[in-house]
């Protein structure tokens, strides 16, 4: 599958705001995001493991104070920022699920997969 531009490189800081997009995620609309974390762009379907649920505080809003971990707005479960584990909480250790992601030439890119998808109208959110 082709490339899909998400967002550009300099959407992202060093724990900072994440970048949402929509997606379809075995054939259901629902959103991803992408932060940066160790200087590398990390993205994951906005998905709580435990209740799918969205994650983000306020739009947009992933991380902890420290930049390096994934809360859970609803119920508190915690991800490692790097790779999506399960830290503690409800998520019983079950991982967010990951999405392909690269970062070229001052870009964001998402490789689609067949159960993560492009929707008909786009990926704006």
């Amino acid at each position: 599958m082709s490339q899909i531009q998400v967002c550009q490189s300099s959407d992202l800081s060093e724990g900072g705001i994440g970048y949402r997009f929509r997606v379809l995620y075995n054939g259901e609309e629902t959103t991803a995001f992408a932060v940066r974390v160790d200087n590398d762009v990390r993205c994951f379907l906005n998905r709580c493991s435990h209740v799918p649920v969205e994650l983000d505080w306020n739009y947009g809003e992933f991380l902890d104070d420290s930049g390096r971990i994934i809360v859970c707005a609803t119920h508190g479960a915690s991800y490692d920022a790097t790779d999506g584990n399960c830290l503690g909480g409800p998520c019983s250790g079950n991982p967010l699920v990951r999405l392909a992601i690269e970062e070229k030439d001052g870009a964001v890119y998402w490789t689609p997969s067949e159960q993560i998808t492009v929707p008909a109208d786009g990926i704006e959110d």
